[in-house]
């Protein structure tokens, strides 16, 4: 059985920093492209950071680029997000998301595409990062 686990999430002040972990479980981790999603209140999800199954390849939203980044360790099946300078407008649950690699054409052009998706193998249940002004 597959297991998808977020955890870090956090009530923090504006500026301030937070790190984001997914864990998973059942699948065999660096055969899957890997993502963070966000939903605000109100909002669709939107993909905000993506990686390749190499690590390689890392996309980030432009609501979050030089602030935010995405990394993996395949020996410890963890996805990790780095959070910094923390705005209001990311308050949100964070989603993390686990996509196999076959219908990618490449790890290095993985992040985009998985970004861009709103289908994907496996979800994890999300964690809630509230920031507060």
């Amino acid at each position: 059985q597959v297991q998808v686990l977020e955890s870090g999430g956090d009530l923090v002040q504006a500026g301030e920093s937070l790190r984001l972990s997914c864990t998973t479980s059942g699948l065999r981790f660096d055969d899957y492209v890997m993502g963070w999603f966000r939903q605000a209140p109100g909002k669709e999800r939107e993909g905000v950071a993506c990686i390749g199954w190499t690590g390689g390849g890392a996309y980030y939203a432009d609501s979050v680029k030089g602030r935010f980044t995405i990394s993996r360790d395949n020996a410890k099946n963890t996805l990790y997000l780095e959070m910094n300078n923390l705005k209001s407008e990311d308050t949100g649950t964070y989603y993390c998301a686990a996509d196999a690699y076959f219908s990618y054409v490449s790890s290095h052009r993985a992040g985009p595409a998985l970004c861009g998706k709103t289908n994907v193998d496996y979800w994890g249940k999300g964690t809630l990062v509230t920031v507060s002004s």
